[in-house]
């Protein structure tokens, strides 16, 4: 371990799928050999169900820290704080012990789409997202609110406090209810006002609640500190180490791929995707169809999600009788940029950005029989392309020229062809992040800047592995096939 640079510090990521973990070193390298991946999985149905129990994703991240510090041996003692992120747009309801009530309910559950139709009838939209930096959108908990108390009502009488997973978590392992979330967390429930990094009083007092039913808020580098008995004794390497509370795990990535100001612009595809600026304006305008999430007192996310990316994927492997996936790249190679004729919309998991529908589902317009599921396929990661390209139209005239925008996630950091097709769709180079584990790293670079280790968010810059420079012919291909994805929206959304 003579090639690390102490101190340590250890990083976890409560992902959607798996819960990972490892130790990073002074300069945010993985120490290799100790980095571990514990998975979990919700329960999806077609109603729109995306759940999972707390205390399984409690469970798993447990074991994952278990497993890293088995892995550590004598390194543990190096370490000198313990960050965290989180899959954001989570909540879980808990009764006055602390004590899960609900499923923890994700940003993917669309179940709450009538009760958020609702609020946006009785909203003044405009001044709300311009509160709270986020639209009326069945990922966020003003809706959920809703849903549960017209749905469940006798559950929704015992909730004391709506929390996110990651405060769950921490309020077991601390063995107290006043642990604090994060601003960063706490903006991507659709409830924090942005301006005052205040719990919203307007949403508030429409849901009939009050801050005493959500958690104190304080900034992520302000730590908690104190495991209980019972974890103390587990992790005593950790015992009296500061956990910083978790921001969200698109804020990690950004920081994490080195798009820690406005001159780099963070395209991340991994289950679904997202494009994202952090920008030093605290406060930022917000192009209608983006967001606006806080990381801290000084920072802001800016961008779009989408709940589309490499769940596209997974579902054509599932469905469709395609090649191997490791012959896939090749085999979509051979084919012409959007000559197949079909015409998508990726929503198989709902719509975010740019129109946030509460009822778009994926729709392929103009399979004939001569089409062959390469093709398919060929289409639904174009048109994933074409939904980033329009968040890119409302995002980067407001950046600073000379942008460099830095790709990750391994959905698509594993397709050439894809890579190529967005630097194509997009018409500017597209760099590929050489970093291995680009979400936990970020967490780390957080948590060594909070220690004082870093004196900034780029001490050490992240390193691109490669650039896909477009071929402007094909750029002019893809406008007009993006002109009829939008034909395809206008006419089946609105």
């Amino acid at each position: 371990m003579s090639d690390y640079d102490s101190p340590y510090v250890l990083a976890v990521d409560i992902g959607s799928s798996s819960v990972k973990a490892g130790l990073f070193d002074a300069r945010a390298r993985s120490v290799l050999g100790i980095e571990t991946s514990i998975p979990h999985a919700q329960t999806v149905a077609s109603d729109g169900t995306s759940e999972e129990d707390a205390d399984q994703i409690r469970r798993a991240t447990e074991r994952a820290i278990d497993s890293v510090l088995q892995k550590a041996g004598d390194l543990t003692s190096g370490i000198i704080g313990v960050g965290f992120d989180c899959m954001a747009s989570t909540v879980v309801g808990v009764d006055v012990s602390g004590n899960a009530i609900t499923p923890v309910y994700t940003y993917a559950d669309t179940r709450s789409a009538v009760d958020v139709d609702r609020l946006r009838e009785e909203l003044n939209g405009a001044v709300v997202n311009d509160r709270t930096g986020v639209m009326q959108h069945t990922s966020y908990l003003p809706g959920r609110i809703r849903w549960l108390r017209r749905t469940q009502p006798e559950l929704s009488d015992r909730i004391d406090r709506y929390v996110d997973v990651s405060t769950f978590i921490f309020s077991k392992w601390f063995g107290r209810r006043d642990v604090k979330a994060s601003y960063c967390i706490a903006s991507w429930s659709g409830l924090l006002n942005r301006h005052d990094l205040t719990w919203d009083h307007g949403l508030l007092r429409r849901l009939g609640i009050g801050e005493e039913n959500l958690p104190e808020l304080e900034a992520w580098s302000n730590p908690e500190r104190g495991l209980a008995h019972e974890f103390a004794k587990r992790w005593p390497a950790l015992a009296d180490l500061p956990f910083f509370l978790a921001v969200g795990d698109g804020a990690a990535v950004n920081v994490g791929t080195g798009c820690v100001d406005e001159t780099k612009v963070a395209l991340t595809v991994g289950t679904t995707g997202a494009m994202r600026v952090l920008s030093d304006a605290p406060v930022p305008d917000i192009p209608t169809g983006l967001w606006a999430y806080r990381l801290g007192s000084s920072r802001t996310l800016l961008g779009g999600s989408f709940s589309e990316g490499g769940n596209v994927v997974q579902w054509a492997l599932d469905n469709f009788k395609l090649p191997p996936i490791d012959q896939l790249n090749s085999e979509l190679e051979k084919l012409k940029p959007a000559h197949h004729g079909i015409n998508v919309l990726p929503f198989l998991a709902g719509e975010r950005a740019t129109g946030w529908s509460t009822s778009a589902t994926g729709v392929l317009e103009g399979v004939r029989i001569s089409t062959t599921p390469i093709e398919i396929l060929q289409a639904m990661l174009e048109s994933v392309a074409y939904r980033f390209a329009m968040v890119a139209d409302l995002l980067l005239p407001g950046v600073k020229s000379g942008y460099q925008m830095i790709a990750s996630g391994g959905a698509i950091q594993n397709s050439p062809w894809w890579l190529q097709t967005m630097a194509d769709v997009l018409g500017v180079p597209i760099g590929v992040s050489a970093e291995q584990q680009d979400t936990s790293r970020g967490t780390a670079v957080l948590a060594l800047n909070a220690l004082g280790v870093w004196d900034s968010l780029d001490k050490y810059p992240a390193e691109i592995a490669d650039t896909y420079v477009p071929n402007l012919t094909i750029t002019e291909i893809y406008l007009v096939a993006r002109e009829r994805q939008n034909e395809l929206y206008s006419r089946l959304l609105g």
